[in-house]
């Protein structure tokens, strides 16, 4: 690693003046993604300010009609939930899966979604649950948020909060685990509130995206054989040593019907 000197905050606004006042700053949160980068001296923040003292991201509550989950909260803390599981069972089911069990102990919802990794789980959830993303000064739409390869909306000095979920009347996800990392060569959340229909894909492209194919003829027939025949566009996805693009098609119509078939 490159020398950096460490910052452990117990207030959001501390944090906030920190990452301001120095140029070259670097927010850690859970450190699964941040931590290697460090150790392969692939980055060299001068300085790096942990979230993990800040009490008020953590947590799972229920707000009216959606579920409320502090940027700090761990993976595991998300799968255990009862408040998740009575109102998103589909959500505590993805978080169980994500990585290993060290990985679900440490790593947090707000570190998966500011670093919006193409094979993570958390940016399909919130792209099929049609979830905001809460910030130090705004709320983002999920549909806005995911901008590329490892870009989203964030600002430089705007640091996640929380993560709002609508509670759906239906939902489910499924996902092609590497059997290795745990990570999503493709993962799908479908949901269901009323005539909306939502198709969240991650791990087939840069980011996270809709299947508004798949959600029109869903709308329509909310059943695994609405879209038998349809797939993702493997011109739009990701080949790599793990899946050709054509095969991540493939499994996105595969995963989309049994996500279908299990809400």
């Amino acid at each position: 690693m490159h020398n950096f000197d460490y910052h452990a905050p117990k207030l959001l606004d501390t944090a906030l003046t920190m990452i301001s006042d120095r140029e070259d700053a670097k927010i850690i949160a859970g450190g699964m993604t941040l931590l290697p980068t460090l150790k392969q001296r692939l980055a060299a923040p001068s300085d790096l300010i942990d979230l993990a003292g800040i009490a008020d991201l953590r947590g799972v509550k229920k707000d009216g009609n959606e579920i409320v989950i502090g940027a700090m909260t761990c993976h595991n803390d998300v799968a255990t939930s009862d408040i998740v599981k009575a109102n998103i069972p589909a959500l505590a089911k993805l978080a169980s899966i994500i990585g290993d069990p060290a990985v679900r102990h440490r790593g947090t919802i707000g570190g998966s979604l500011a670093n919006s990794d193409p094979a993570a789980d958390y940016p399909g959830a919130v792209i099929g649950l049609n979830g905001t993303i809460v910030t130090n000064k705004r709320s983002i739409k999920a549909d806005d948020y995911f901008l590329g390869l490892f870009e989203t909306a964030l600002e430089r000095d705007e640091i996640i909060t929380s993560v709002r979920f609508p509670i759906p009347e239906r939902a489910a996800y499924q996902k092609f685990r590497h059997p290795a990392s745990g990570y999503a060569v493709v993962g799908v959340m479908v949901s269901k509130t009323g005539a909306d229909v939502r198709v969240g894909v991650t791990g087939a492209g840069p980011c996270a995206f809709r299947m508004s194919e798949m959600e029109a003829a869903l709308a329509k027939s909310f059943t695994a054989d609405a879209i038998k025949d349809l797939k993702g566009n493997a011109d739009d996805l990701l080949s790599d040593i793990h899946s050709t693009n054509e095969y991540r098609a493939h499994l996105v119509g595969v995963l989309a019907r049994r996500a279908v078939a299990e809400a």
